[in-house]
């Protein structure tokens, strides 16, 4: 019998075989389920945080500042298309002297065009106490002309791992000459 050449096709096709069989014996080492207690999780606890949030745009020092903003944004009644970064204080009173307890790291969109609304994402960085070097994460809308606006948690590090919850945000104070305001916010999260 005659030596046959081998086609390259089958070859290509023998190739293809070989490695969808070794990414199949592999995909374990990819993904695998674990349970809570193998990272030394314990029993999911709910949480409620009370703080308050400045956020300041005029004077020498604003924690919020313009980064960003559409053609349209100076024309449109919601200032929509404009985004500013926050480095905001976090304080246990409504007072901005009172103790720092965090800060809320991040940016917020003006996201509407048809009412004033927020596009908020941000991180609360706790600096005090026990929460101290944990963050919790806030990612939704924030219709700021509502008495009372919810938004999610949607994660957190430290002792805030696998968190989830929502913030409930309250104006204190607006100053509609300067644009500084106090917030205040009332967050439960459930993390273990």
């Amino acid at each position: 019998m005659a030596h046959q050449k081998l086609s390259p096709y089958f070859l290509v096709l023998f190739l293809l075989l070989f490695s969808t069989a070794t990414s199949a014996a592999n995909a374990d080492f990819f993904s695998k389920s674990l349970s809570p207690s193998s990272l030394k999780l314990k029993q999911q606890k709910l949480t409620h945080l009370h703080f308050y949030f400045h956020d300041i745009v005029s004077g020498k020092n604003p924690t919020a500042v313009r980064i960003a903003e559409a053609p349209i944004t100076n024309t449109s009644s919601t200032g929509f298309g404009a985004v500013a970064m926050i480095d905001d204080p976090l304080t246990f009173s409504p007072d901005i002297n009172s103790t720092l307890v965090g800060r809320a790291q991040g940016l917020y969109a003006l996201s509407s065009q048809e009412e004033s609304s927020l596009m908020m994402a941000m991180t609360f960085s706790f600096l005090e106490g026990k929460y101290n070097g944990s963050a919790l994460s806030v990612l939704g809308r924030n219709p700021p002309l509502n008495t009372v606006r919810e938004m999610p948690i949607v994660g957190g590090s430290g002792l805030f791992r696998f968190a989830r919850g929502y913030a409930q945000a309250r104006t204190i104070t607006f100053n509609l000459t300067t644009g500084d305001a106090c917030v205040e916010y009332n967050v439960y999260v459930l993390h273990y």
